[in-house]
C-alpha cells in the first residue's frame, strides 16, 4: 500500500488509466474481429469498410502507446492481406 501522498495519487491515477485502457483495448480487439468475420462471411464490401476503420483504431493505439508501432503496422499489414486474399 502506498504511504505517501503522491504515491497514493500514482495509485488512483493508474487505476483509471488501466480501465481506460482496458476498454480501448477491448473496442480495438473487437473491430479486429468484425474485419475477421466479413472476410468469413465473403461480404468483401464490409470488410474494406471495416478494414479502414481497424486502420485507424490501430494507429491510434499505437499513437497513445497502447500497443506498439511495429505491432500495429504488423496487424495492418495481416488484415489487408487477408482481405485481398478474400476478394
Amino acid at each position: 500500500m502506498p504511504n505517501t501522498a503522491s504515491a497514493k495519487k500514482r495509485l488512483r491515477q493508474n487505476e483509471k488509466l488501466r480501465v481506460h485502457n482496458r476498454a480501448r483495448r477491448s473496442v480495438l480487439r473487437g473491430q479486429l474481429r468484425k474485419v475477421r468475420e466479413a472476410v468469413q462471411a465473403g461480404d468483401n464490401e464490409l470488410a474494406q469498410t471495416e478494414l479502414r476503420t481497424a486502420q485507424k483504431k490501430l494507429d491510434q493505439a499505437a499513437a497513445s502507446n497502447l500497443i506498439h508501432r511495429n505491432a500495429a503496422a504488423r496487424t495492418k499489414s495481416r488484415l489487408v492481406k487477408l482481405v485481398k486474399a478474400a476478394s
